[in-house]
């Protein structure tokens, strides 16, 4: 549990909640969490919840902008670091794996959120995170083709699908065996 004072500045208020749904997320179906138990968790009412928030999907909304940016800089800071464009895909794979293994919430939100018929705000966010993601990865694969890392005539899009599927698939075997500590350690020999 995060801790969490009376009095906070606003932003840092907003900050809490996102965590707190993760957690929440991480310990029970997103869906099943209510602005209620988001509340009780971080020790407040649901009127100063809905201060920082005018709603439940403005939450939902937030807490997609916070996986977007801190999942994006990760795997920046990890591609650029690396001496190969094949190096950064490794990189940038492990680095969404330790992302995911330190917040396992996060992927059971955008399942969720992506099984959800209507289109919604954060929904949209999510696809504009994978998509953002998959320009990143073409970057590199082009780089590695033109470098000669990777055979030329290497389909960008289909290996971008395949590399985010991949991840998709550790996940969702975690899942199953109710273990996220097996995505890290399947991920090296994947």
């Amino acid at each position: 549990m995060i801790s969490r004072s009376a009095y906070l500045p606003a932003e840092e208020r907003r900050e809490i909640t996102v965590e707190t749904v993760i957690e929440l997320a991480a310990e029970q179906n997103p869906a099943d969490i209510t602005t209620g138990a988001i509340a009780k968790r971080m020790g407040v009412t649901q009127g100063a919840l809905f201060r920082h928030f005018p709603s439940k999907d403005a939450i939902l909304q937030a807490v997609m902008e916070w996986v977007s940016d801190r999942l994006l800089a990760r795997i920046e800071k990890a591609t650029s670091r690396a001496a190969s464009p094949l190096g950064a895909l490794e990189a940038a794979f492990m680095a969404h794996i330790d992302f995911i293994t330190e917040h396992p919430g996060v992927p059971r939100m955008l399942f969720g959120e992506l099984q959800r018929a209507e289109q919604t705000v954060a929904k949209q966010m999510a696809q504009t995170l994978i998509q953002r993601y998959g320009e990143r990865l073409c970057l590199l694969i082009a780089d590695g083709k033109k470098r000669g890392e990777m055979a030329a005539g290497l389909d960008e899009k289909a290996a971008v699908i395949l590399f985010i599927g991949t991840i998709q698939g550790l996940v969702m075997q975690a899942l199953l065996a109710g273990d996220v500590k097996r995505i890290r350690a399947n991920a090296p020999g994947v």
